[in-house]
């Protein structure tokens, strides 16, 4: 591991200035210093199947009882361009839960319960306050979730970001038992009903179309009740998918509705000869997305793969549990219908206008 890339909790010293490496674009000290900054945030998150301690190469966690016919799944995901509108407000704390719950997002819709959680963060020139500020946003996440922080990496690459850019990344891994894992394909049949769950925002998609629209916008960027609703983070989907079982309903698919929307996600988890009709005016589409959609004057088709329009995650389930799950931020939007009855893999019916 070179001394420009450091394990979260990895203290180097040096007995003088490393003025070369600095000179080259590398600050060592910067990088100890964010690590001091982050050390409080990981040692909140972790749980006692955590078996390392922070600043070795690799973290470890107790497999024990997961049981034995349980199936790991993972994801790794990033938050993409919206760390830029972050980085131009100081909203660094959001970012961090946004990386989480996106990814916890990913395993959810498989059934799976999140175990741990490592976080990738990467800049030109160490800002020791940004990365803890962001680490600290993970932490609440992973609290939230039950999942450990198991470690991460700190990487400054002058050269390869542009001055002031920041991303960040994460790996999550969790577990489901073999038989409860979703999507069930074969249990899918037109008459199902779709169930969306609200979003809160845009998530982490289509913010280089949203940072476009806003610099066309005098004024916006000034807009502190639009910036807020940007910048809200990602809604973790993990108690409503808990929610399901404790309700007694198991659903037959769910997607999480990321870059490409509704459009492009939900066939991720349909048998081919399945399609979806979704009724656009079943549910409150924000008025942040009717704004954006009017500002670069978006038709139906491309809202909808662009963002994910208030909607976050998709349930298929029988059409008799609906109306059990519908309410508290979500509603029937739809019905599961035969690829020969529909116009392409989703059809989208009606106005949310």
């Amino acid at each position: 591991m070179s001394r420009s890339r450091r394990r979260h909790g990895v203290q180097a010293t040096a007995t003088q200035p490393a003025d070369a490496y600095r000179a080259a674009g590398v600050d060592i000290d910067a990088g100890n210093r964010a690590v001091a900054l982050l050390s409080q945030s990981v040692a909140s998150a972790g749980t006692p199947h955590v078996l390392s301690a922070p600043g070795g190469f690799g973290g470890m966690y107790s497999a024990a009882g997961l049981g034995a016919d349980a199936v790991l799944v993972a994801s790794t995901d990033g938050v993409g361009t919206k760390a830029v509108l972050a980085g131009r407000h100081g909203r660094w704390r959001g970012i961090g839960v946004d990386l989480v719950n996106h990814c916890i997002g990913d395993i959810a819709v498989h059934g799976a319960r999140p175990l741990f959680f490592l976080d990738y963060i990467a800049m030109a020139a160490l800002e020791p306050e940004v990365v803890a500020e962001v680490v600290a946003g993970v932490a609440d996440a992973c609290r939230a979730a039950g999942c450990a922080l198991l470690g991460g990496e700190t990487a400054e690459m002058p050269g390869t970001y542009v001055p002031g850019a920041v991303d960040v990344v994460g790996t999550i891994v969790g577990a489901a038992p073999k038989d409860r894992l979703l999507p069930r394909p074969e249990t899918i049949r037109p008459g199902d009903a779709l169930v969306g769950l609200a979003s809160s925002g845009p998530h982490t998609n289509g913010y280089s179309l949203i940072r476009h629209l806003l610099d066309g916008s005098p004024g916006a960027a000034a807009d502190t009740g639009l910036i807020d609703a940007l910048l809200e983070p990602h809604r973790s989907y993990l108690p409503a998918v808990t929610g399901f079982s404790e309700a007694g309903i198991r659903p037959k698919a769910l997607a999480h509705i990321t870059g490409g929307g509704i459009l492009d996600n939900l066939p991720r988890v349909l048998p081919a000869h399945l399609g979806a009709r979704v009724d656009l005016g079943a549910w409150p589409v924000p008025q942040l997305f009717a704004t954006l959609v009017d500002w670069g004057g978006l038709d139906d088709s491309e809202a909808f793969r662009v963002w994910n329009m208030g909607i976050g995650l998709v349930a298929v389930v029988e059409a008799s549990d609906a109306d059990a799950l519908a309410g508290q931020g979500s509603s029937v939007i739809g019905t599961v219908i035969d690829i020969a009855d529909a116009g392409g893999r989703v059809t989208l019916e009606g106005s949310w206008r």
